[in-house]
């Protein structure tokens, strides 16, 4: 009965998300709600407090990595704007042409994700997107882009999705195969939509004015300052893939590393500024841009996700699909993939890790094809709603997209995509 209620519970919560322009209430206002009252609910169903706080501390330690993550890496996107280092690459990118700026953002994206993750990359691009494009309706229509992109770019990279890195650390794939395995299906994931977009993308997008401000004139960022910041960001981004492989670390300590070191060279850059001129560029002034909604909504979300999880709903999920479908690993995992739209896909892979043990031989060996197909679906899957992946949701709170108008205008184009790359690994086999 409690267990029915909880499931309920998110449901109506995830209704309340999806409206939230209708109902006019913010999502990361539902997101906490729905978090806190599911574990409230998981309480009564029976649970002693000790295996209750156990389940809520172990998921916390889950969730806490994800969300140091997210703002390490928002902080070290924002002090980069700050000192207008996106410009380096936006005064390249010379072109209007929708078509042409599609395909650029696209491709820079896709390599971007793999080299990344698909979560720091949505981010870095959320913020050159605003640089590049006036209006909101083709803002949105290329974050969308830029959402299918970073997805298929990270499912190939061991370290570029965190459902593949996650197979890759349990020993489920490695690293060689995976990429060999799925990158060809995640190039057609990412091309089908392009593809399609290409014959009905027509004109040109308008550029933002870049408007300066009073402080502007009188202390500009110089040349140096711009160049500084922006390579020790991105190779502070960079490094924590590298990070993770040679200390087996979690991500989040590599970029909070990342952001440690940028910000003593950022103080040390400004120490001869005034007050008022250094509080615009420093790590302490950037932080009120940080976007704090959207991650109380991971929060939020993640912990619903979590106690679904605790309470069992997930594993039924699995075991139905099993039955159902006869064990066809195919089927079931691009069954998950479709799910990992509407939940989050951690749970759902860490779900089928613990339904599927690794066999000697088979399928379900190292590098078997139900692990590298989940590796794909999962990652992928996931665009077909715009809260259905750690991308989506991070470019849904920096850009205010509204979760209907992405049903709309991009769902359709994320499942021909998913299914034509699904399409190519079964060929393939």
């Amino acid at each position: 009965m409690i267990t029915t209620l909880m499931i309920i519970v998110f449901v109506l919560g995830y209704m309340a998300i999806a409206l939230e322009h209708s109902i006019k209430v913010d999502k990361a206002a539902s997101a906490l709600i729905i978090g806190g009252l599911a574990w409230a609910l998981y309480a009564f169903t029976g649970v002693d407090a000790h295996h209750l706080n156990e389940h809520l501390a172990h998921h916390l330690v889950d969730i806490a990595e994800i969300l140091f993550f997210l703002l390490g890496a928002m902080t070290i996107v924002e002090l980069i704007d700050a000192h207008e280092g996106f410009s380096i690459i936006t005064d390249k990118i010379t072109t209007n042409k929708k078509v042409a700026l599609m395909w650029i953002l696209s491709i820079i994206t896709f390599f971007f994700s793999a080299a990344l993750d698909n979560l720091t990359t949505a981010i870095v691009m959320s913020a050159l997107l605003t640089k590049l494009i006036k209006d909101k309706e083709n803002l949105w229509m290329f974050a969308g882009i830029v959402i299918l992109s970073a997805n298929a770019g990270g499912a190939w990279s061991p370290i570029g999705d965190i459902t593949t890195i996650m197979l890759w650390i349990g020993g489920q794939v490695t690293a060689s195969n995976i990429i060999t395995s799925v990158f060809l299906p995640s190039v057609v994931c990412a091309l089908v939509p392009l593809i399609y977009l290409t014959f009905k993308l027509k004109g040109e997008v308008t550029r933002p004015v870049k408007l300066e401000s009073k402080e502007h004139y009188t202390d500009p960022t110089t040349s140096f300052e711009r160049n500084l910041v922006f390579y020790l960001g991105v190779a502070g981004l960079l490094f924590v893939p590298i990070f993770k492989t040679v200390t087996h670390l979690p991500p989040y300590l590599g970029i909070l590393l990342s952001l440690g070191v940028l910000w003593l060279v950022t103080e040390i850059l400004h120490r001869s500024k005034n007050h008022e001129q250094k509080s615009q560029l420093s790590v302490i002034g950037v932080m009120k841009k940080i976007d704090v909604p959207t991650i109380f909504f991971f929060l939020g979300i993640l912990l619903a996700v979590a106690a679904l999880q605790s309470a069992g709903q997930l594993d039924i999920v699995a075991n139905f699909l099993n039955k159902t479908f006869n064990g066809d690993i195919y089927i079931i995992n691009m069954i998950i993939g479709l799910l990992s739209s509407i939940v989050d896909n951690v749970p759902l892979v860490a779900g089928a890790m613990g339904m599927y043990e690794i066999a000697p031989v088979g399928d379900f060996a190292v590098d078997g094809k139900f692990w590298e197909f989940l590796a794909y679906c999962a990652g992928t899957g996931g665009s077909v709603l715009i809260i259905g992946s750690a991308a989506g949701v991070a470019v849904m709170g920096i850009l205010k997209i509204d979760f209907i108008w992405y049903i709309k205008n991009i769902s359709l184009l994320a499942l021909m995509g998913y299914l034509a790359g699904a399409a190519t690994y079964i060929l393939m086999q």
